[in-house]
């Protein structure tokens, strides 16, 4: 397994290096944002410890190169001294697998890329659904709303393809964080309610009077059938 580590820092650098080589991983290193676009294109690794404070390019430059320009679901675990609730929503809704926050236990580090790894290489049936308004094609993730190619973020795709993989049942708030959120992701239901929010504008003809996600108070989400 190939492990990409995106860090500037040079004591980071070679200790994370020597650790995850000891592991029996094969380590690509690149010391700032623009190297790591380069390793990444030519090596195509399968998991990427990137740091978020990087020169020539910050790590948000670099999730953004491996998730939009490259379309590319490798895992991603963001690796920074921040521990600020905002770079974590902002990792985790652009699309981030987990974060972790320097200084850090390297056993950690390692239980969360095998967390991350598990859920990545889990066997999935590809979904195939399509209703009056909403059609998904899982296998090459495209989702069309009312017949209109529809672009949604990754949290955002995976709220709306969990949702219509049971059309009219109802979702607790506990049951999508449970589903969609690692237990290292510490998102709470505040973060439910602003995908829901999110997924919303971007699907519903009037967000306000949602047709489409529908709230069962008390209880949860619905994808209206």
């Amino acid at each position: 397994m190939k492990v990409l580590v995106a860090e500037d820092d040079p004591t980071s650098r070679r200790l994370l290096y020597k650790y995850l080589q000891s592991q029996g991983y094969q380590v690509l290193i690149a010391e700032n944002g623009a190297e790591a676009i380069e390793v990444f294109r030519r090596e195509q690794p399968d998991l990427v410890l990137l740091d978020v404070m990087m020169p020539k390019v910050d790590g948000w430059g670099v999730l953004s190169e491996i998730r939009v320009e490259q379309g590319s679901d490798t895992p991603v675990i963001m690796v920074t001294v921040k521990d600020s609730t905002e770079d974590k929503v902002r990792g985790l809704s652009s699309g981030v697998d987990d974060y972790i926050t320097k200084p850090f236990d390297l056993r950690e580090l390692q239980a969360r890329i095998e967390a991350v790894m598990r859920r990545y290489k889990a066997p999935q049936t590809p979904l195939q659904l399509k209703t009056e308004a909403v059609e998904i094609d899982d296998e090459r993730k495209l989702v069309r709303i009312y017949g209109q190619p529809t672009e949604l973020s990754p949290k955002e795709y995976e709220l709306l393809k969990l949702l219509a993989s049971k059309p009219g049942k109802v979702f607790s708030h506990q049951e999508i964080l449970d589903t969609i959120w690692s237990e290292s992701d510490f998102a709470s239901s505040e973060d439910v309610k602003k995908y829901v929010y999110l997924l919303r504008k971007a699907i519903e003809r009037d967000p306000e009077r949602p047709k489409l996600i529908v709230t069962v108070r008390g209880f949860g989400y619905k994808l209206a059938g």
